[in-house]
C-alpha cells in the first residue's frame, strides 16, 4: 500500500479560505504525531501582523516525525490578498490538503484554490474541518462542493451522530467505525447495525466513482465481485496522484478529531517527492518557496531539497547562470531556526547568503542552470498608495527597505511616477499594502505618510487658432529676440502631439526650428487646468529673427509663449483616463458587482459565464481610472472575498462639470 521510499520526507501544503482552520490543523497534526501540546503561535501565525489580524498573512513552516517518517507542512494564508505568498510554494508540495468548513454556503470559497491546484497538477485532498459544529448532512455539503471542483469528490468517510452532533465516523476504505474521544485517539467499535446499510451504500458509491477510471474494478462491480481492500487502496492512491479524484476526509482540528486517521492516510497515500520534482522541472538542487530577510540572519531562501541531500556550503547555479553558495542551513520550525549540516531529500530548509535567490527559482547543484517548467503567473496589482518618508532624512533608508519588501513579495510592485512625482507601492488589495507598510515600520523603523495616487488627467482643445508670440529682452550686450507664429488645431483622440514647420524664405532659420518645437513641448507640460495637453497639432508658419540677438534659447522661449497664449485663448477640456476592466465574480454576486461599477460611472460592455468556471461570471466594463482606487475592497465585500479584476488603459474621455472642476482645483496649488 505504501508508495513512499523509506526515509523520504513528505511535503504537505495546507490551503483553503481564511478561518477554515488551516493553522489549527497544522498544530493538531504536530500534536497527534508527537503527543505534545503545541502552544498558539509556536509554529504558526507568530508575526505581530498575523496576531493582530487573527489569521495567517505569510507561509508557516513546520516539521514532525510520525511512525518513523518525516513530514514538513506549509501552512498557507487563505485570503486572496496574500496569494503571492502561496504561488511559488504550491508546486513544491507532494500533496495539498484543502481545508474547508462544513457550511454549504461557504462552498464557493474553495473554488479559486481548487482551480489553481488543478492548473498546477498538484494532487489534493479535502479535509472538512469543524465537523463538531456541523448541523447538516455530509451529502448536502458534498452537493454544494461538487460544482466548485472539476474532479469528483470521493467521500472516504461518513459521519456517525449522537443526536445532532457528529460522534465519529466510518472509514469506507477500511470498513471500520471509530468514535471520537476528546484528547485521545479515536476508539474503534463495531459498525452499528442501523448504519450497516448506509455504510454499504456509501462504500459502493465510492467504488463506483473509482471504477470510472478503472475498467477492472468496473467489471468486478458489474459481476458482484467484492474487490480486495488492497486493490481499493491502490485505486484511491493512483487516482488521487493522477489528479482524477479528490478524496474527502473530515474531523475537528481543535479537538483532534479525525486528525490521526488523516495522518495515517497521508503516510500511505502521499505521492513521492519525485512527482513534485518532475512537475517543477528540477533534477538536483533546491526549489525556493520564498525568500525573506530575517533580521541579523540576513536574507534566507526557504527551499525544498530535491535529487540528493543538500550539504552546507553547496555550490549553486541560479537560473540566470550566476553562481552562489549556501552560507548556512537551518531546519525551520515556525519562527525558530536550528542549524544543520545537511538537509535530506524532500525536506524544507532555510539557506543563508544566497542573495540573488527569489521565490519560484531553482538553485541547481548540477553545475548547469535549471528553469522551472511552469512559473507562477504574475499577479497584477489591484490597489496602490503613494508614499513618502515622514522625515526626509529617512529617504535613503526607505528606498532600501522598500526594495527588500518587494524582493520578498512578488505580489508587491514599486514604481516611480515621474510625471506625478510620486512613489507608488501596489499590491493585491488594501490589506496587502497595509501589511507591507506595517512591516516597513516594524522592521526598519521608517514612518510613512501615504496619499491616494494622482490620476493622470490630460487637457485638450476643441478648435484651432493662429497665435503670434514675440520674446524680446535687452540687458546690455547681446539681447534675446525671437518672433514666431504658429497654427494650432485639434487632432483625433489618442493622436498625441504633432509638430511641423511650413516656414518659407528663412523667416526662422532651420537650425532654430527644433528650438521652437522644444518650447512648444515645454508649454504643453502644464495647460491652463494644470495638466499636460495632448491631441493637437502645432505648425510653425512664420517668424522673425535678429542678426545679433536671436538664439536657440530665444526661439525656445517664444515657442513656449506662443502655445501658452494659444491655449489660454482657446480654453481646454479635461480628459480622464478610461480603463477596460475584466471583472470576475461568483454568479450570485454579479448583479451587485455591475451595480457597483455603474455607481462608479462605469459602462457595462457585457456579461458572460466565466470560461471553465461553473457558477462564475465575467463582466467587461469601461471605468474611469480615478474610480478604481478602492474598487477591489468593495468588490471583495460583495463576493465573499472572491472577486478579482484585471485593468488596462483603453482611452481618454472628456470630463465636464463638478468632477472636472474638482480635479482642476486639486492641481492648482502645484500650478
Amino acid at each position: 500500500m505504501a508508495i513512499q521510499e523509506k526515509g523520504s520526507v513528505r511535503a504537505l501544503a495546507l490551503v483553503g479560505p481564511t478561518s477554515a482552520g488551516k493553522t489549527a490543523l497544522m498544530e493538531a497534526l504536530l500534536e497527534a504525531a508527537t503527543g505534545h501540546a503545541v502552544r498558539p503561535g509556536e509554529v504558526g501565525d507568530s508575526s505581530p501582523e498575523a496576531r493582530a489580524r487573527g489569521h495567517s498573512v505569510e507561509l508557516n513552516l513546520a516539521g514532525f516525525d510520525f511512525m518513523g517518517d518525516r513530514y514538513v507542512v506549509v501552512d498557507c494564508p487563505g485570503s486572496l490578498e496574500f496569494c503571492s505568498e502561496i504561488d511559488p510554494a504550491l508546486p513544491a508540495a507532494d500533496l495539498a490538503i484543502v481545508v474547508a468548513e462544513p457550511d454549504p454556503a461557504k462552498a464557493a470559497l474553495l473554488q479559486p484554490t481548487l482551480r489553481e491546484l488543478e492548473r498546477l497538477g498538484v494532487p489534493h485532498a479535502l479535509f472538512i474541518n469543524k465537523m463538531d459544529q456541523a448541523r447538516g448532512s455530509l451529502q448536502e455539503l458534498l452537493d454544494a462542493l461538487t460544482p466548485v471542483a472539476t474532479t469528483p469528490l470521493v467521500a472516504r468517510q461518513i459521519p456517525t451522530w449522537v443526536g445532532d452532533k457528529v460522534s465519529g465516523y466510518i472509514d469506507l476504505a477500511l470498513e471500520r467505525c471509530f468514535v471520537y474521544r476528546p484528547g485521545k485517539a479515536s476508539e474503534q467499535i463495531d459498525i452499528p447495525g442501523e448504519l450497516k446499510q448506509e455504510e454499504a451504500d456509501a462504500r459502493f458509491h465510492m467504488l463506483e466513482q473509482l471504477s470510472d477510471f478503472d475498467d477492472e474494478l468496473l467489471e468486478q462491480l458489474l459481476s458482484d465481485v467484492t474487490p480486495s481492500r488492497d486493490a481499493v487502496f491502490a485505486d484511491l492512491v493512483r487516482e488521487m496522484n493522477d489528479g482524477l479524484i479528490t478524496p474527502v476526509f473530515f474531523g475537528s482540528a481543535q479537538n483532534g478529531f479525525g486528525v490521526r486517521r488523516l495522518l495515517k492516510a497521508l503516510r500511505h497515500e502521499t505521492p513521492p517527492s519525485s512527482m513534485a520534482a518532475e512537475r517543477i522541472g528540477i533534477t538536483k538542487g533546491a526549489y525556493v518557496l520564498k525568500a525573506a530577510y530575517a533580521g541579523q540572519s540576513g536574507k534566507l531562501a526557504y527551499a525544498r531539497v530535491f535529487g540528493a541531500p543538500l550539504p552546507d556550503g553547496a555550490d549553486f547555479i541560479l537560473p540566470d547562470g550566476q553562481k552562489s553558495r549556501a552560507g548556512g542551513l537551518s531546519e525551520v520550525q515556525g519562527s525558530s531556526l536550528k542549524k544543520i549540516a545537511q538537509a535530506p531529500v524532500g525536506d524544507i530548509c532555510a539557506i543563508g547568503k544566497v542573495e540573488q535567490a527569489g521565490g519560484g527559482q531553482i538553485l541547481s547543484t548540477t553545475g548547469e542552470p535549471q528553469i522551472v517548467k511552469a512559473a507562477a503567473r504574475p499577479r497584477r496589482p489591484l490597489f496602490a498608495v503613494a508614499l513618502m518618508a515622514r522625515n526626509r532624512s529617512d529617504d535613503v533608508r526607505l528606498s532600501g527597505a522598500l526594495g527588500k519588501l518587494v524582493e520578498e513579495d512578488p505580489g508587491l510592485s514599486l514604481t516611480h511616477d515621474a510625471e506625478q512625482r510620486q512613489v507608488l507601492l501596489a499590491g493585491q488589495g488594501e490589506g496587502h499594502v497595509r501589511l507591507a507598510l506595517e512591516r516597513l515600520k516594524r522592521r526598519y523603523g521608517v514612518e510613512i505618510d501615504t496619499v491616494q495616487p494622482k490620476t493622470p488627467y490630460r487637457e485638450t482643445i476643441g478648435r484651432g487658432t493662429t497665435q503670434r508670440a514675440r520674446h524680446k529682452k535687452q540687458s546690455g550686450g547681446h539681447g534675446q529676440f525671437a518672433d514666431v507664429t504658429i497654427e494650432v488645431r485639434p487632432l483625433p483622440r489618442g493622436s498625441g502631439f504633432q509638430f511641423q514647420s511650413k516656414v518659407v524664405g528663412g523667416a526662422v532659420p532651420k537650425q532654430w526650428i527644433p528650438a521652437v518645437e522644444a518650447g512648444v513641448r515645454d508649454g504643453l507640460t502644464k495647460g491652463p487646468l494644470g495638466f499636460p495637453v495632448t491631441d493637437l497639432e502645432v505648425t510653425l508658419i512664420d517668424g522673425m529673427t535678429h542678426s545679433v540677438d536671436s538664439s536657440e534659447m530665444a526661439f525656445r522661449t517664444a515657442g513656449r509663449l506662443a502655445i501658452e497664449e494659444a491655449l489660454k485663448a482657446l480654453g481646454t477640456t479635461l480628459l480622464e483616463p478610461i480603463e477596460k476592466l475584466t471583472v470576475y465574480s461568483p454568479s450570485p454576486s454579479a448583479s451587485h458587482v455591475t451595480s457597483a461599477l455603474t455607481a462608479r460611472r462605469g459602462q457595462i460592455l457585457g456579461l458572460a459565464p466565466r470560461a471553465d468556471w461553473q457558477g462564475w461570471e465575467q463582466i467587461e466594463a469601461y471605468l474611469p481610472q480615478s474610480e478604481r482606487q478602492d474598487l477591489i475592497a468593495e468588490l471583495r465585500g460583495l463576493t465573499q472575498g472572491l472577486g478579482a479584476f484585471e485593468a488596462d488603459f483603453d482611452h481618454m474621455s472628456e470630463l465636464h462639470g463638478r468632477l472636472a472642476e474638482e480635479a482642476a482645483q486639486a492641481a492648482r496649488p502645484e500650478a
